[in-house]
Formats: structure tokens, sequence, C-alpha cells
């Protein structure tokens, strides 16, 4: 006899998301995609930058106080991270096509690997403007 429509199936369901535990390779699957996304609203950013630029100083002034205000620099460090996160990750995944890095050990070495050059490599591309180099 047929189940009628909307009734549970007689199969298992996934785990539920409390019965994970996070681990640095999840967090990076994830925040690869956040920061794909945040490049296409840096992108939007950049470009009204260079709008703000080409139309003229009245227009451009503004613009600029707000990315060298404290806010605007958060949002420009998010920015290089996100750069730097998305490539260094997508290049693990390039590693990972090619059929190495694939055990558990080297995935979670590498994804923390990924954390930690993203992170240096955006500080060191922000080090000149927070201590004033120009």
């Amino acid at each position: 006899m047929a189940k009628p429509i909307g009734a549970a199936a007689d199969r298992p369901l996934s785990p539920h998301l409390q019965i994970w535990r996070w681990t640095p390779t999840m967090a990076a699957s994830i925040l690869h995609r956040a920061t794909g996304l945040a490049l296409y609203a840096g992108a939007a950013l950049l470009a009204g930058w260079f709008a703000a630029l080409a139309i003229g100083p009245k227009v451009f002034s503004p613009a600029a106080d707000f990315l060298a205000s404290p806010f605007g620099l958060v949002i420009l460090f998010g920015f290089a991270w996100s750069l730097f996160f998305h490539s260094l990750n997508g290049l693990r995944h390039l590693y990972w096509d090619s059929g190495r890095g694939l055990r558990p050990k080297t995935a979670l070495m590498t994804s923390w690997l990924v954390f930690a050059a993203s992170l240096i490599g955006a500080a060191a591309l922000f080090a000149p403007i927070l201590i004033g180099w120009s």
C-alpha cells in the first residue's frame, strides 16, 4: 500500500547539526563560501570607490574619508583577509583535486595553515597603514 503524500519515509534521517563536532576543516569549507560572498561585496565597494574617483573630488572625498575611518579600515581588512583566505583555500582545493592531501591529518594541517597564512598576509598588507607608513 502506498504512503500518503507527506508521510515520513522509512529511512534514516541526516544527523542534526547538534551532533557534529566542529573542525577546522569544516570551518574552512564554510568560510570558503562566506569569503566568496564577501569578495562580491568587496568588489562592489571597490567599484564604487573607483566610480567616486572618476566622478571627481566632491564625491571621492567622502568615500575616501569613510574608507580611512576605523570602520572603513575594518571593512578593508576584512576584504583583504577574505581575498587571502579564499585564494589560499582555493589552492588547497586545487591540490585536493589532484588526489593529494585528502587524508584527515593532512586536511586538518592545511586548513590551519590556510587560516594562519591568510591572517599573516592580511596583517602584512595592513601593517604599513596601521603604523602610519604611506
